[in-house]
């Protein structure tokens, strides 16, 4: 299936993930759009901080991520496309030197007393990055790594909100 992006850049989604959250959409998007918070849920991303005087999610606000994969680290800036509270927080992904990497998107939607929150990913990074980025990150298989990466944070940000016990690995 072939998806037209809300930057009018037309790709599939590399990796996608859901889960259901005992929370109205409001909570969840207040979590879903702290990057500094969900660092602290995120599987990869180890570390976040507002850049550019930005102190909370809108569009155009800036914030930078620290990232690891086993003994690699990296640093990526990000920039909010869309801030839509209660019902979604996009970004997408630069390097610290402007190369274009992804788009990371959250929809969150009310379901019964509860929400559905839906993380959407995409790589735009121009191909002649690739084996850079394969190098930098240690990873191969990134649609592999981020279903993966999903799956792990958004049962974290679940736990989070509803107030359970939760421990990063």
């Amino acid at each position: 299936m072939v998806t037209k992006s809300r930057d009018s850049l037309i790709c599939k989604p590399l990796a996608s993930g859901e889960v259901t959250v005992d929370a109205p959409p409001e909570i969840v998007y207040r979590l879903v759009s702290d990057p500094v918070a969900m660092a602290e849920c995120a599987q990869e991303l180890r570390k976040a901080r507002w850049i550019r005087g930005a102190t909370e999610a809108a569009v155009g606000n800036r914030f930078a991520g620290s990232n690891r994969n086993g003994w690699r680290h990296w640093v990526t800036h990000a920039e909010i496309i869309e801030a839509e509270p209660g019902r979604r927080f996009a970004y997408r992904v630069r390097t610290q030197f402007r190369v274009p990497i992804s788009r990371w998107e959250y929809d969150i939607r009310s379901d019964g007393d509860g929400s559905r929150v839906t993380v959407t990913n995409w790589l735009w990074m121009p191909p002649w990055f690739v084996p850079i980025a394969i190098f930098i990150t240690g990873q191969s298989d990134r649609a592999g790594a981020n279903r993966a990466n999903i799956a792990i944070t958004l049962q974290r940000m679940k736990a989070r909100v509803e107030g359970r016990d939760w421990r990063r690995d």
